[in-house]
């Protein structure tokens, strides 16, 4: 018998599991959190995530996630922006600026080829053995 229990992320404190890994008062204190913030942009729109954090008290890391989530849309807020997860570069949409991305992918695709390179110089390496028709090729 196992007990559907386990610590709070945000706060500690037990509480039954739920899909959202938190206990329901941080439950409680993040969706007033987010309440803030929508009141305060649909008063600003023209305001920034600095601007946002400050006016609101909420912290910059959970408008960003926010943002993330989709819970926040930045496309009528043309001055909200969030940082690149790599290299800190305001963006407004993805997770990574272009650059990144374009990094992310080269490197991916180096690897790939390396690791194609690595199994064909070990196949020709362990190419030791022979077989009945390759005698008989050489044959006629």
């Amino acid at each position: 018998m196992t007990l559907n229990v386990a610590n709070c992320q945000r706060c500690g404190k037990v509480y039954l599991k739920n899909m959202y890994g938190m206990c329901g008062n941080c439950i409680k204190e993040i969706d007033l959190q987010y309440d803030k913030c929508l009141k305060y942009l649909r008063e600003f729109r023209s305001c920034s995530i600095t601007e946002l954090s400050e006016a609101t008290g909420v912290s910059h890391q959970l408008i960003t996630k926010f943002i993330r989530e989709g819970r926040i849309s930045i496309k009528g807020n043309p001055n909200m922006t969030y940082d690149c997860e790599v290299c800190g570069t305001a963006i407004r949409e993805n997770t990574m600026c272009e650059p990144c991305r374009s990094k992310l992918a080269k490197e991916t695709n180096q690897m790939h080829e390396d690791e194609n390179r690595k199994k064909l110089r070990e196949a020709q390496e362990n190419h030791n053995t022979f077989k009945i028709q390759d005698r008989l090729k050489d044959r006629f």
